[in-house]
């Protein structure tokens, strides 16, 4: 063995190393050059024969191993010539008289990718033996080995890593500490993260809703210029299992990076659009809408979506849920717009929007809609612990709304206070929004007392108020807020009931002529 001593730790230049990968992107031009280095390579199934036939010198494990290949495949490298080997430590003279006395040569590099459950899990149709059967065993058992013993074993888990462990190998003859410590702490990334796929997918299946342990399995999708603020740093992460439209597997078509606020916006906004089924448009600032609309054509919500709160409007986001049309994008061109995000663009959008160099155009490439939505949890960071929770999947059926006024509600009402319900849930709480038809008309959102919630819905509208309906995401404390309701010439509002005070606020809304239902169920946003 050649040792390198590097700050009082003895590493060992490579001379040996064992690759088996599932990825083959790059592997013969990797391995040619470690070859050319004089490194002995060792190897499995498939990546064996891929190197032999390229003309690389390479052993068979069950050559080293002096044991075959078995149960179709499931034990290849599990054997102590081939861990011992790894996990030697060239420091203990111990380690190494003992595997030398057993004929077991030192590892220095282990070159692992994992088979490809997650591509396997997202195909079509899978079947879950299938899923089963691509579960990898040995490789991560190599990886962990080798990251234990990073200091004298380079562990390599991707081949984005191949380039610079070439340059140092040309350059110096071996590797940095440096990166010997950086290869080790994505090995033991890639394994958490490998396992963590996996329990999500058997925690779904067999465990239930809130298991002891939550595995969050999340791939990055791109670094962040900043975060929230500029002074703080971010990067955005996927679900690599979250089907349907996401803003995390869009495709951008025009426009710089997505900011971190601009994610959180359009992530909302696409929250909503998912809601209805109808051509609808929402123009979304700080996680709030500041407008909504459903109408016929994409063009007649997204117009009049964006009036209702133009004001607000400046620096939005804007989810559509059906394709943008030239109309819509020659309307958009003319507003100060951050992001558009929908199922896709009409042939000639993108070039009209273009001319708007800092509006970032997204596509989903799939439909976005009621029957698109995914019921995933929903989780918030609290100091030192996580909430978790199931997400919000109240749908109010109109034959189940209790009318508790003497004046029902009519059926053109009933329409509104459905859409206005929609809405109310999806705005930060205390939330009130006043409605006519299929627009909203005022949105009071985040006030500490819903009084004042009710009072901004009023003050935003952009036109009068007047038979308009209310909806207000959880229960009247006072009467206060049906006399704001009145003031404002609301016919009937929506709420969840459940007040000590119930009888008081239904005797004002009697006293106004206010229809009043009550759902039953609550939709706090935080």
């Amino acid at each position: 063995m050649h040792f390198l001593e590097r700050g009082g730790v003895l590493l060992a230049k490579i001379k040996r190393a064992v690759i088996s990968v599932s990825d083959k992107s790059g592997i013969v031009d990797f391995a040619k050059e470690l070859a050319a280095t004089g490194v002995d390579i060792i190897s499995t199934g498939g990546t064996y024969k891929l190197l032999k036939e390229n003309g690389i010198k390479v052993t068979e494990v069950s050559d080293v191993t002096g044991f075959p290949e078995m149960l179709d495949g499931r034990v290849k490298t599990l054997h102590p010539k081939v861990h011992a080997g790894i996990l030697a430590r060239r420091d203990i003279p111990d380690h190494m008289s003992a595997i030398k006395n057993k004929g077991i040569e030192p590892i220095d590099m282990v070159v692992i990718n994992l088979y490809p459950f997650k591509q396997t899990v997202l195909k079509e149709g899978v079947q879950f033996e299938d899923i089963v059967e691509n579960i990898d065993i040995g490789g991560p058992s190599m990886i962990r080995a080798a990251a234990k013993n990073y200091e004298s074993v380079a562990v390599v888990t991707d081949p984005k890593q191949y380039p610079e462990i070439l340059e140092q190998l040309k350059t110096k003859g071996e590797l940095s500490l440096e990166l010997h410590q950086k290869l080790m702490a994505d090995a033991f990334v890639a394994t958490a993260n490998y396992d963590a796929m996996i329990a999500s997918q058997m925690k779904e299946r067999f465990i239930g809703k809130f298991p002891d342990s939550f595995p969050i399995p999340l791939e990055k999708v791109q670094d962040l210029r900043y975060g929230e603020n500029p002074n703080q740093s971010a990067a955005f992460y996927k679900d690599p299992f979250t089907p349907g439209p996401t803003v995390a597997k869009a495709e951008c078509l025009w426009g710089k990076e997505l900011s971190y606020n601009n994610i959180l916006d359009l992530d909302k906004a696409l929250d909503i659009c998912m809601d209805f089924e109808r051509p609808t448009a929402v123009v979304m600032k700080h996680t709030n809408p500041c407008g909504l609309a459903s109408a016929d054509t994409i063009f007649e919500a997204f117009e009049t979506a964006y009036n209702v709160d133009p004001l607000s409007a400046f620096g939005c986001v804007i989810c559509l849920n059906r394709p943008c049309t030239k109309e819509c994008a020659e309307m958009i061109s003319k507003y100060f717009v951050e992001a558009v995000l929908c199922p896709d663009f009409e042939e000639g959008a993108v070039e009209i929007m273009e001319a708007k160099k800092n509006i970032r155009l997204l596509r989903t490439n799939c439909p976005i809609g009621p029957s698109e939505r995914v019921r995933e949890y929903k989780m918030k960071k609290v100091q030192g612990g996580m909430l978790v929770q199931t997400d919000e999947d109240v749908v109010v059926d109109p034959k189940n709304l209790k009318v508790i006024t003497k004046r029902a509600p009519t059926e053109e009402e009933i329409h509104s206070l459905l859409f206005a319900w929609k809405l109310a849930k999806h705005v930060t709480s205390n939330a009130v929004v006043y409605v006519r038809g299929e627009r909203a008309v005022g949105i009071g959102a985040g006030q500490m007392s819903r009084v004042d919630s009710a009072k901004i819905a009023t003050m935003k509208a952009n036109e009068p108020t007047e038979g308009c309906v209310m909806a207000s995401d959880a229960f009247f404390p006072f009467r206060d807020g049906v006399d704001e309701a009145a003031k404002a010439g609301v016919t009937a509002i929506i709420q969840p009931g459940g007040s000590i005070r119930d009888q008081e606020v239904i005797d004002a809304a009697n006293e106004h002529n206010i229809a009043m239902v009550f759902t039953g169920c609550r939709v706090f946003r935080h």
